[in-house]
């Protein structure tokens, strides 16, 4: 063979091997197709869910809709539904993914299909005190599908891109913790609510929100590309966008959409571009109307109202419309990509209910046998009895969750209506760069409180169809959705990321034998933040992850700072070789009154034992028994002296406070000062050698704190007052 015809044969195999690489790039396609159903009721009354009791519709105030976004990769397709409801069954869901699979191919499970939420909607599953408006819900399934097949209809060329905004303004937390003395009734007779919903604007009776908001507010964006459009640039022609935020619902005449429907109403207004050139000579060259989608996050304990502060509500067209602003403000920094790799993944877990034991069901039976009407209760014991029996006879449940990868977006799908600390757990740990939230996806199972929440009680861990489930189905819920992130990404979940600032930094270098953050968003373990590995543990009656001092040097630029929210729990260490010369350095927030009981909390207690009085080291705020609302330091011994403080200490404010114990001497520094607030002498006791260290209350479980804790650090030596006027500055508090 010669030379030349060597080079030829050459080329002729890099042709035909590159070739199908070439051919693969150039097959690369991205598609996408929208389309809403108008699934209005016309005729009526209508029966309304939403609330304990059911209610009645007489005329629609505003449309609603199915709302469908199809993509394709070239490989895999997948849908994703946003229904005007308030939820529904599986069944229902499932019937309708069956109809819509028939019709298009798409396989059932790469279908999502979510409510909004609307509390506003004809009832289409039963809960409490609503039955099902089975005209409706026999619709429902084929408007869904319907919805499905359009949008696969309107299938076109398309780019994606996503962008995130922080929105603190449009959601809170509305479950709030009541004062240990305002404890509340639950429906069955028993006082075990010391957390509820809608506590009130400002109502004295409740300390502080139970748990963080997710103020996330995501933006999935899709537009029509065309050739001769370069890459990268935006493209002019909207097709649809994907938001998601995690408010609950505003509150509505029946029947409406709520704010979600307002929101797609304004944001498709905001975002309709000019039409492309030649559009105006071809009107057919404008393709199918823009659809804007709102779905609902991880909001079952969040709200828009803000119930620390006076009532000022905006109003449900002025909400839309500022939520649409700031969605607005997202979507203009979205960075179209050409083809991103699709994937869906589905697990199905099966949960325990907390089914009612005899003495429960007895309850229940004597309250049915005295109602007029078994089927229509008329009061909320009446309800929740009715529930008992629901829950005996379907002990157990079968959810569905799902996992949908768009390039690097991740979404999870929650069946329930779950927390928000649950959905920034997903989202501190997805494998994939950016993550938000659906719930109530795929069906309805109901309130998923984290596990510490149960214990606080109130009207989400009530047992019944609503709040049925286990203790621990929150935590499962978490780790298969985690377990099916990494499955579509292909890669690891993210360790969680736990900020740190000047303060923190400061307080490493001072070397503290243990240094509990109360930065935990999982209990019952404390992590200690620390070289020693001296974890705490969390008791009964804490809450996690709630907003920290307003101190920029603790968290870092740009970072929220976190506590834990002590409610009647305390936090519990055994400290080995801590010796009689020892410091305790944390921040803190009352959010008692003073006047509310002798002692009003305990902030630390080193004490030999949990006995009744038991002695120690009691580092608290004072109460009515002597100068009240002052840092006091004692030994838990009427025969010893108290060091009480002379600072006033103003209720909800975060306090910098040292301990230092030097032998028998005792000093307590205040907010950075280098003057002690308290200063003398109390001779150590017989117990001063215990390892057992409390936080958030006594020894003895006596006058836990009602407030919040935070960055507790402990060391095996007196701090000085150098270190402790650099670390108070480290923190940037003012």
């Amino acid at each position: 063979m010669s030379f030349r015809w060597s080079l030829v044969v050459f080329a002729l195999s890099a042709w035909v091997f590159l070739r199908p690489a070439e051919a693969q790039s150039e097959a690369k396609s991205f598609r996408a197709g929208a389309a809403e159903v108008e699934i209005t009721p016309t005729e009526f009354p209508r029966i309304i869910s939403g609330g304990f009791l059911q209610g009645r519709a007489d005329r629609a105030h505003d449309p609603l809709f199915a709302r469908a976004l199809v993509l394709d990769d070239g490989q895999t397709r997948l849908a994703i539904v946003v229904v005007d409801t308030l939820m529904m069954p599986r069944t229902l869901i499932d019937r309708a993914k069956e109809r819509a699979s028939k019709a298009t191919g798409i396989p059932v499970e790469r279908m999502l299909v979510s409510a909004t939420h609307t509390h506003s909607a004809p009832s289409v599953m039963g809960a409490l005190g609503t039955g099902v408006d089975e005209d409706y819900a026999r619709r429902l399934p084929g408007w869904i599908a319907e919805s499905v097949e359009r949008a696969v209809k309107n299938l076109a060329p398309a780019r994606i891109g996503w962008a995130t905004a922080v929105d603190s303004q449009h959601t809170n937390c509305r479950r709030w913790i009541k004062r240990p003395d305002r404890i509340g009734a639950d429906p069955f007779g028993g006082q075990t609510v010391r957390a509820m919903m809608h506590p009130g604007y400002q109502n004295p009776d409740y300390v502080g929100p139970s748990g963080p908001e997710d103020p996330g507010l995501s933006v999935l964006a899709v537009a029509r590309a065309s050739p001769a459009e370069p890459p990268g640039e935006l493209p002019p022609r909207p097709v649809a966008v994907l938001a998601n935020y995690s408010m609950h619902y505003y509150g509505a005449a029946p029947v409406s959409a709520d704010y979600f429907g307002r929101f797609c109403r304004r944001f498709a207004k905001l975002v309709e571009s000019p039409l492309s050139p030649g559009a105006k000579e071809d009107p057919a060259k404008q393709g199918p109307p823009f659809v804007a989608i709102m779905s609902q996050g991880t909001a079952g304990d969040l709200h828009w109202m803000d119930y620390s502060q006076p009532a000022r509500p905006p109003g449900i067209d002025a909400y839309a419309d500022e939520l649409a602003k700031v969605a607005l403000d997202a979507y203009r920094k979205i960075v179209y990509r050409d083809w991103v790799p699709l994937a869906m993944a589905e697990s199905q877990i099966t949960l325990k209910r907390r089914t009612p034991d005899e003495a429960r069901l007895a309850w229940a039976r004597k309250i049915v046998e005295g109602m007029k009407d078994p089927k229509t209760p008329t009061s909320i014991p009446e309800v929740y009895a009715l529930e008992q029996f629901y829950l005996r006879d379907d002990p157990q449940c079968r959810l569905k969750l799902q996992a949908v990868r768009i390039g690097e977006l991740g979404i999870a799908a929650f069946p329930a209506e779950v927390f928000g600390i649950t959905g920034l757990k997903i989202k501190a740990q997805s494998p994939l760069e950016t993550t938000f939230n659906i719930e109530l996806a795929n069906g309805a199972d109901g309130y998923i409180p984290p596990p510490e929440q149960h214990t606080l009680g109130g009207y989400t861990t009530w047992p019944a169809r609503t709040a049925g489930l286990e203790v621990q189905a929150e935590p499962v819920m978490v780790e298969t959705l985690l377990q099916l992130l990494e499955q579509v990404s292909g890669k690891p979940r993210r360790k969680a990321f736990v900020p740190a600032g000047p303060y923190v930094n400061a307080v490493r270098a001072s070397k503290p034998v243990a240094y509990w953050r109360l930065y935990d968003m999982v209990g019952p373990r404390a992590a200690d933040a620390s070289t020693r590995q001296n974890h705490a543990t969390y008791q009964d009656g804490v809450a996690l992850y709630l907003d920290g001092p307003l101190a920029p040097g603790i968290a870092g630029p740009g970072q929220t700072s976190r506590a834990a929210h002590f409610a009647g729990g305390r936090l519990k260490a055994t400290l080995a070789g801590l010796g009689s010369d020892y410091s305790v350095e944390c921040w803190f927030w009352n959010g008692l009154p003073s006047d509310a009981r002798t002692v009003t909390g305990y902030l630390f207690s080193r004490s030999a034992e949990e006995a009744q009085g038991a002695r120690g080291d009691h580092l608290g705020i004072s109460g009515t028994l002597v100068k009240p609302g002052r840092l006091f330091f004692d030994r838990g011994d009427a025969n010893r002296p108290i060091l009480i403080g002379t600072t006033e200490i103003p209720l909800r404010t975060w306090h910098h406070v040292v301990l230092v114990r030097q032998g028998p001497t005792v000093a307590v520094y205040l907010d950075g000062q280098p003057k002690p607030e308290i200063a003398g002498e109390i001779p150590l006791g017989s117990e001063q050698g215990s390892q057992r260290l409390f936080v958030g209350g006594r020894g003895d479980g006596q006058a836990n704190f009602e407030g919040k804790l935070c960055e507790v650090a402990v060391y095996d030596r007196p701090l000085r007052v150098e270190e402790i006027v650099t670390h108070y500055a480290a923190s940037g508090a003012r």
